[in-house]
């Protein structure tokens, strides 16, 4: 499998973390036993005040394949997510996460079906819960198998079924990823897979190699106002006014205009978004009618 890529890591994984002392080296530890040796691990270090920093060093100062970097200040989740991408250099692309674990055959089974199927651009596992001890909670079901050759079933089949974006930390195609960068606001992994549900198909592997972890320090847990977590994606947020839903909405919007399709596949894309503002009258309604005040006020 690794010859046509001699010249350089078939696989980027990009690790970008703040403060992740606690579960790092368990999601280091699962990274480096994959059974697909031939990678990269980039890891970006948003200026961590704990532990992080020399956990990470001591383990690039053993394997050639980890690269550390490290911020002098935290910049936020968006730039931090992108910056581990800018910096690969891999047709496939992985991002992982500093506090979940994968099993071994976790990217070698993802690479395979990227080399066998052109037309798929992201493949991920089916994946399972876990607490802070690594207990199992429940087991997650996506269902995002996107294989229809129209964007606009694609598209629609996604949101029919995405449940936590455990999609997002599949094995995507650089190519296809590269063509737009996460979006520095609230939710915006939701839209980044929407585009590229666009672009190709997502393929779900049936094997449980994915183990995601909730527990109360975790970023979205520990803040979970729409301003809070608006701030971890951008410190420059601060103090704006988030309309998360009319944002998603339009950035959305955005995307079915970017990503080339027919005409009918692109109305077909708008049309769906239509319903969803009936769907989702109340939250867009409400959202205008909380932030009025503060819109008044400026």
């Amino acid at each position: 499998m690794t010859s046509v890529h001699d010249r350089g890591p078939l696989v980027s994984l990009g690790l970008p973390v703040f403060n992740g002392q606690a579960f790092l080296e368990l999601a280091l530890a699962s990274i480096l036993t994959q059974t697909h040796t031939h990678f990269e691990l980039i890891i970006c270090d948003n200026a961590s005040t704990d532990g992080t920093e020399e956990i990470c060093r001591a383990h690039a100062a053993r394997d050639p394949r980890i690269r550390y970097h490290r911020s002098p200040d935290n910049r936020g989740l968006a730039w931090n997510f992108n910056r581990v991408f800018e910096l690969s250099s891999g047709p496939y692309f992985k991002w992982v996460a500093h506090d979940d674990v994968c099993a071994p055959d976790f990217v070698r089974s993802c690479v395979e079906v990227l080399e066998r199927i052109p037309s798929v651009v992201l493949c991920y596992p089916r994946a399972i819960l876990i607490d802070g001890q690594g207990a199992h909670l429940e087991e997650c079901v996506d269902g995002c198998h996107l294989s229809s050759p129209r964007p606009s079933e694609r598209f629609r089949g996604l949101f029919s079924n995405l449940r936590l974006s455990n999609p997002l930390f599949g094995v995507i195609r650089s190519s296809a990823l590269r063509l737009e960068p996460l979006g520095s606001y609230v939710a915006a992994d939701v839209v980044l897979l929407g585009e590229l549900a666009l672009r190709g198909g997502f393929h779900e592997l049936p094997e449980r190699l994915f183990y995601r972890r909730d527990h109360p320090q975790k970023a979205t847990r520990s803040h979970p106002s729409v301003d809070e977590q608006a701030a971890l994606y951008d410190p420059a947020n601060v103090g704006k006014i988030h309309l998360m839903y009319w944002r998603l909405f339009f950035e959305h919007l955005a995307s079915i205009g970017r990503v080339p399709m027919s005409h009918r596949e692109r109305l077909l894309c708008y049309a769906y978004m239509a319903k969803t503002l009936r769907w989702k009258w109340r939250d867009l309604g409400t959202e205008l009618w909380t932030a009025a005040p503060r819109l008044l006020r400026r």
